[in-house]
């Protein structure tokens, strides 16, 4: 069974005005972070679960496993990557003279 990946927040276009309260509906960066840290925390779940159903013989699909290891590794990355603009930007912010 393969499940779709959901997206962390919905694309909003604004413009003027209106990106303030866009910043607010799709809500505030520790809250997406904290996303992406649960979907590394839940498909490392999966994958070790399905790691075991494997080693134990249950597994019947064995191309599920592979599927597993790949939504791992690619929330892995994204947590990776969300880490990496968040210094970016507190970098920018550090260099930034009033």
């Amino acid at each position: 069974m393969i499940n779709s990946i959901n997206p962390i927040s919905p694309v909003v276009k604004t413009g003027g005005l209106q990106a303030a309260e866009a910043v607010e509906a799709q809500g505030n960066f520790g809250d997406i972070f904290r996303s992406a840290i649960d979907a590394v925390k839940e498909t490392d779940a999966e994958k070790t679960q399905m790691q075991y159903l494997m080693a134990t013989g249950q597994l019947d699909n064995p191309a599920a496993l592979t599927l597993a290891g790949s939504k791992y590794e690619m929330s892995v990355n994204l947590l990776v990557q969300l880490r990496n603009r968040a210094l970016e930007a507190y970098n920018e912010l550090v260099r930034t003279s009033l």
